[in-house]
């Protein structure tokens, strides 16, 4: 195992996180967020959610604001794309990655792992490697029924403490959610046991990533 720590040069640390849904950043990397801020002083966030309106965009401006209050700027962006139907707006959601590109030049992008099952989020993450061809991407996971979780290759640890507030914040914020099978304490927190276990976790828990390229200089 091999511990990489992130070195901005100096400047502000720069994050770009895009969910297709609006729940989806913080169950993917809502800890690694939260252990980020906590880390690093000065750190910025772009925040884009492409799909949710009423309620659940009311669920995810608040959400974000409540998983980013120490970043020293922070921009949360709620698209209305369509819930199932990204593939066909494909043409719509690249017009507007072309035009997050001119506004975000960010050290480090979190997106959907490529070989997401659900048609939605693969195109998030398709369409995320075809703009930002230099910088550090990392793919999240969403665990469901799909049953398509892969062999991730990028850990972050976290502390209990970290997990507990992810999960707090998950439930207090998404409530719409509430009443679906897979939105469940347990299943968080299992999944972030299981990458502990994969990584010998000093804490054991862990959030987990697919790095497809990294440069080192």
């Amino acid at each position: 195992m091999i511990n990489l720590k992130f070195s901005p040069r100096g400047k502000p640390l720069k994050a770009l996180c895009l969910g297709a849904h609006s729940d989806d950043i913080e169950i993917g990397c809502g800890g690694t967020v939260l252990k980020l801020l906590r880390e690093y002083k000065g750190i910025e966030f772009d925040w884009v959610v492409f799909s949710a309106s009423g309620k659940r965009r009311r669920e995810a401006l608040a959400s974000a604001s409540a998983f980013l209050p120490e970043a020293v700027r922070r921009t949360t962006v709620v698209k209305t794309f369509r819930d199932g139907y990204f593939p066909y707006n494909g043409g719509e959601i690249k017009d507007y990655f072309e035009m997050l590109k001119c506004q975000v030049d960010p050290d480090l992008i979190f997106t959907h792992y490529r070989s997401d099952l659900h048609q939605d989020h693969r195109l998030i993450s398709e369409l995320t490697w075809n703009t930002f061809r230099n910088h550090l991407i990392l793919e999240y996971e969403i665990p469901k029924y799909d049953g398509d979780l892969g062999t991730p290759n990028v850990y972050v640890h976290l502390d209990e403490a970290i997990c507990q507030t992810k999960i707090r914040l998950l439930f207090k914020f998404y409530k719409s959610q509430a009443m679906n099978a897979w939105f469940d304490r347990k299943t968080f927190l299992a999944i972030m046991r299981l990458r502990g276990i994969e990584s010998n976790a000093p804490a054991k828990y862990a959030e987990s990533f697919f790095g497809r390229k990294m440069l080192f200089s």
